[in-house]
């Protein structure tokens, strides 16, 4: 429950659902309003990139403004319009993600609820009445020193993976591509690492020295991505830092990671001894489709490796995010599943789930399948909401997301506006993973059985 002092600004009660929240506190200030453009940011430090959630594509940050001024790695002159815009009830058009949900009707619920309810309602009055051309702390960060990464998702691309980027090396790149995202697996991305290891950054000094100075005291949450952050040696430096400092902040650390089998699980619960982290790991699909997808994994090997952490009883909570994709929804009522038996064994608060929709590249969005296999998935999810809605062990948000899930693939016709037509998608989704086959030695066909006569004829 977050209480309020102002007395013209009410809790959120315990009672109030998602929706009845999103009319009290969000719509009367704006149709657009987005706490996370204001208290939110993804930045990487590799590239100098930003942006305020994991949605909007990022943009560059002002090396010059971070010389004298670290806050400017988060208080761009792009958001700061854009903040603008939204106390305007104006749409940036980076945040379509949210639009297209809560354009398709049915009372969905889009991200940028979740990602503003995490908020004191007072804190969102005070940036919706804010200049938007001051600097804002933050109070959540998701931060990636580096793409050290020993997997390379089909999803993924150089950018965000070191593996990715000896594939291209090694076998040049992707070619017969039409459609966006294209380029993300044309060349190495040199330009997301743009400092070598052992040089020196001045984007993640900026961030350090804000962190020391006054960063460390009003910041909520600091969550570390990657790339696999795990290998990062930035990481465990600043874990170093909680468990030297202990008392001196109250920011909660969450950590993301693959949870491969080459991460060193036994260091991360030595390392965590005394502090308090929230894990953050990612699948949407089960075995061998799991495999396929997210290329480098070994599914048994995760799954006990969450086990393990789940054991320890060391984390707050371990977080499984889905990067919901064309593929994914053969066995994602089968995944969900067996993440609900691991709520039940170890609390409905021990682990949990998102569901985040795939829109780049856009030709592996689930919106590329044939309308009768995406009909199929969608009765299939549809099947197993039904049967799980009532259970104690999931979340008002977890079903939501669901819900959400399943209104998008019946209702949305396109990613993204703009996205390219359905044949052209189709045929970017039959070149690239001929090509991540014969790079990967997969077997489209063998893995996705029921999908061999759709893509065969493609």
């Amino acid at each position: 429950m977050i209480s309020g002092k102002n007395a013209n600004i009410m809790p959120r009660l315990d009672t109030e659902t998602d929706l009845e929240y999103k009319h009290r506190v969000i719509d009367i200030k704006s149709n657009s309003f987005c706490g996370a453009k204001w208290y939110n940011a993804t930045i990487w430090l590799g590239s100098g990139q930003t942006t305020s959630c994991h949605h909007p594509l990022p943009h560059a940050i002002d090396l010059g403004a971070i010389k004298h001024n670290p806050r400017a790695i988060h208080n761009t002159t792009k958001k700061k319009l854009e903040r603008q815009m939204m106390q305007h009830g104006e749409r940036p058009s980076g945040c379509e993600y949210c639009w297209k949900i809560e354009d398709i009707g049915r009372d969905n619920i889009s991200d940028r609820v979740y990602k503003t309810v995490i908020y004191s309602d007072e804190d969102l009055d005070r940036a919706f009445k804010s200049n938007p051309t001051e600097d804002v702390n933050l109070q959540t960060l998701e931060i990636a020193f580096d793409r050290t990464c020993q997997f390379a998702c089909s999803y993924c691309n150089p950018a965000f993976s070191s593996t990715w980027v000896n594939d291209i090396r090694k076998n040049g790149p992707y070619v017969g591509l039409a459609s966006d995202g294209r380029n993300h697996f044309t060349h190495t991305h040199d330009h997301s690492q743009l400092y070598k290891f052992g040089e020196t950054n001045p984007y993640v000094q900026a961030f350090f020295s804000w962190w020391e100075s006054d960063l460390h005291r009003t910041l909520k949450e600091l969550r570390i991505t990657g790339g696999e952050p795990l290998m990062s040696a930035h990481t465990w430096n600043l874990i170093d830092w909680f468990k030297n400092n202990k008392g001196k902040s109250s920011t909660r650390l969450a950590i993301n990671s693959n949870l491969g089998t080459d991460v060193d699980v036994d260091r991360l619960l030595a390392a965590i001894d005394g502090i308090e982290v929230d894990l953050y790991t990612s699948n949407e699909s089960m075995s061998l489709q799991a495999e396929y997808i997210r290329d480098g994994l070994v599914f048994d090997d995760w799954a006990n490796n969450v086990e393990r952490l789940l054991d320890s009883g060391k984390f707050r909570s371990l977080h499984v995010m889905s990067t919901i994709n064309a593929l994914c929804l053969d066995s994602l009522d089968s995944f969900l599943e067996m993440i609900l038996n691991w709520k039940i064994e170890y609390g409905k608060d021990a682990i949990n789930f998102s569901l985040n929709i795939l829109r780049f590249p856009s030709f592996q969005s689930p919106l590329v399948l044939d309308p009768d296999d995406k009909f199929m998935y969608m009765c299939q999810l549809q099947s197993w909401l039904n049967n799980n809605r009532d259970s104690e062990f999931l979340h008002e948000y977890e079903l939501n997301q669901l819900q959400r899930l399943i209104d998008y693939l019946d209702a949305v016709k396109t990613p993204h506006l703009g996205a390219a037509e359905l044949d052209v998608l189709q045929q970017d989704f039959k070149q690239f993973y001929t090509q991540y086959d014969q790079r990967r030695n997969k077997n489209f066909v063998a893995t996705f059985p029921r999908l061999k006569d759709w893509y065969n004829a493609l």
